[in-house]
């Protein structure tokens, strides 16, 4: 009996967690809705939305917004989810690099920083100065209800650990679930950088917003992919799935961090790209000094004023992006592939030729039914998906974040 009994009360929070998010999600995507508009999407009966909303009310959850038109022209008082009125962190964690962000539920930028410059060498102090910078802006702002971090992949989910991370291999010495999930005074909620980018198109892009398949193709210090596949991020069993920097695209190729030879991120990530310029010595005068990034940047302007030996190289970089469209092409089928991150400011002349790349080597029912778009998110999709996941878990579990007893 005692079991059953137990089974029984674990069944009923479950429910109730789960039509306590329905609510939440369903105010967060429609913005104010009646009481009797929740019941009708949600399909609940209106004394179930009666007695959850008015928990979520007594615990601040959401409000109530005062009279509204209802059916049939009876007046309703509406209900919102106030995205203004709590806040979270996002951290992108990019090899050389640490970004912080702090935004609304919305996911607009309340503020951005960038840690200093890291080296395979400096990465312990970068981890102790980033625990420090994340107290202080609790400290400063009362609203912060949670931090999301995006790491690179292959991110180990339960293990709490990056696999490979190329070029920077102390960062596999950190593990992300001990150092970071029980820190701070706020939950704190842990992606692979891709899927995190998934999510803010999802989240926040007008113009992707709600797409159930979508791509975010992640080109910058590394290259990732996550993948939103009718409605659900695709994990795998170790939460390695998706990890297309490191498919190879030539069998005699170039040997990379992970075992492998020939990966996809050996020939287009900001680390390839600068080895590159380093390499030929002539096209972006003073790189050997520059971060990949700063090189990255450098080559795109270069390239826009007409330069052709930085266009050459941009095209070559475009052509291998374009190689790994047509995995996602072939592997996941979305509807929409974003790139996005450093390598997608290439702009114009970098999504044309992985565009031309694209449809010479695609099916072409496949290319038809397949947008691909460069990131048009004013603020770096990772660390905005960093963000993300944040949001989706204050709207996935509000148990979490609030005493519902």
């Amino acid at each position: 009996m005692s079991n059953g009994s137990n089974a029984t009360g674990t069944s009923r929070a479950s429910i109730a967690e789960s039509n306590r998010s329905r609510i939440l999600q369903h105010l967060y995507h429609n913005g104010v809705s009646s009481r009797a508009q929740i019941a009708k999407a949600l399909d609940l009966t209106p004394a179930a939305i009666t007695k959850i909303t008015a928990q979520l009310i007594d615990v601040g959850a959401i409000q109530e917004t005062g009279d509204m038109e209802g059916a049939k022209n009876r007046r309703s008082i509406g209900l919102k989810l106030d995205t203004a009125h709590f806040h979270v962190i996002g951290v992108k964690f990019a090899r050389s690099l640490v970004r912080i962000g702090v935004f609304d539920l919305a996911g607009s930028t309340l503020g951005t920083e960038d840690m200093p410059p890291i080296t395979n060498e400096t990465i312990g102090e970068t981890v102790t100065l980033l625990h420090r910078r994340i107290e202080e802006l609790l400290d400063e702002d009362d609203l912060i209800v949670a931090i999301g971090m995006a790491i690179p992949g292959p991110y180990m989910r339960d293990k709490g650990y990056t696999a490979v991370v190329s070029s920077m291999t102390g960062w596999r010495n950190v593990n992300f679930i001990d150092e970071f999930t029980h820190a701070f005074r706020v939950p704190v909620f842990i992606e692979q950088d891709a899927r995190a980018g998934a999510l803010a198109h999802y989240l926040f892009d007008p113009e992707s917003h709600g797409e159930n398949d979508l791509a975010y193709y992640l080109v910058g210090e590394g290259v990732g992919l996550g993948v939103i596949d009718n409605g659900h991020i695709v994990n795998g069993a170790l939460g390695a799935a998706t990890e297309i920097g490191h498919v190879s695209v030539d069998v005699h190729g170039k040997p990379c961090d992970c075992g492998n030879v020939g990966c996809l991120e050996r020939y287009c990530s900001t680390p390839a790209i600068r080895q590159e310029i380093v390499a030929n010595g002539e096209i972006v005068p003073g790189a050997q000094s520059m971060s990949n990034a700063e090189a990255t940047r450098a080559l795109f302007a270069l390239a826009r004023k007409g330069d052709a030996k930085a266009r050459e190289l941009v095209l070559r970089t475009a052509r291998y992006v374009g190689y790994g469209c047509m995995i996602i092409f072939n592997a996941f089928n979305p509807a929409h592939i974003i790139i996005g991150d450093i390598v997608a400011e290439g702009g114009d002349l970098f999504l044309d030729e992985v565009l031309a790349t694209v449809h010479g080597r695609s099916i072409p029912e496949l290319y038809d039914s397949t947008r691909i778009t460069l990131s048009t998110m004013p603020t770096d999709a990772a660390v905005c998906g960093a963000a993300a996941v944040a949001v989706t878990q204050f709207l996935e579990r509000p148990s979490t974040f609030f005493d519902l007893g």
